[in-house]
């Protein structure tokens, strides 16, 4: 898998693994006849950039999905700090510190932008919340530093429904933010995103990462596989296929035919 040309190329420095966040033991899922996860384990530690990297119908959605109680595996574990997760709501999980994006982004369109970002500061942001005046201007306030760091201040007041594609990618990010979790799963992120636009969002994952935020993303650009990477992780038919650093994954020829579709697994 050749990457491509770039001045963003991998860190000149591997971080070094932190303690295990997130720990996924042999994961197997399936509809009907066709296995999305096959016997996968991969280990999230804190402070490393994980891609999740594989062709269309990898399983690399639905491994997020059972990761954060969307679905439920068949067998398998999902360890958060050594604690299962497994049978908690999806809500519960993102009150763990677990984070995440999807691909249809999953606003509340005709609520304004900064209430799309509001709503996601729970218990702060319910309406029977104690704390009166100074809490309601401390949300506000913190929404506002928010909506500056994606560069959606000028956009504040409108329905979400009224921005362009990538504000709205903008805001999915800013409610990621406002979660304060510790992990942060990005499906894709960056897709369909004009170049500057990409740009903004490539300094404000590298500056999240240099924060103290652990990411695992889902992604097919490979600028930003090489650049933000400290660890890929390659499946295929719902199956593992290989994890190292990205040098070794990206210039494997066995997994570039597979990515490429020149062969199958």
């Amino acid at each position: 898998m050749n990457a491509p040309q770039t001045q963003s190329t991998m860190p000149t420095e591997a971080r070094t693994p932190g303690e295990v966040l997130l720990d996924i033991a042999h994961l197997n899922k399936s509809f009907g006849g066709l296995r999305v996860t096959n016997d996968v384990s991969l280990q999230l530690r804190a402070g490393i950039v994980t891609t999740l990297v594989g062709p269309n119908g990898a399983g690399k959605t639905t491994l997020f999905n059972q990761i954060t109680g969307h679905l439920k595996p068949e067998s398998g574990e999902v360890r958060w700090q050594g604690q299962s997760v497994l049978g908690r709501s999806p809500w519960q999980i993102a009150r763990l510190g677990i984070a995440r994006t999807f691909q249809d982004l999953r606003l509340f369109d005709h609520m304004s932008v900064e209430d799309n970002v509001t709503t996601v500061m729970e218990p702060a942001a319910w309406l029977w919340q104690g704390g009166g005046k100074a809490a309601k201007a401390e949300r506000r306030a913190r929404t506002a530093q928010i909506l500056a760091r994606v560069g959606l201040t000028a956009r504040a007041k409108e329905r979400a429904i009224d921005l362009s594609y990538a504000e709205r990618k903008f805001l999915s990010m800013a409610r990621v933010l406002a979660s304060d979790a510790r992990i942060w799963l990005l499906d894709e992120p960056a897709s369909g995103l004009d170049r500057g636009s990409y740009e903004r969002f490539l300094g404000l994952l590298r500056d999240s990462v240099a924060s103290g935020i652990t990411v695992c993303i889902i992604e097919h650009n490979l600028d930003i596989v090489v650049g933000i990477s400290d660890r890929i992780a390659f499946l295929d038919q719902g199956k593992l296929l290989a994890e190292g650093d990205p040098k070794t994954i990206l210039s494997d020829p066995k997994l570039a035919a597979i990515y490429f579709g020149e062969q199958t697994a």
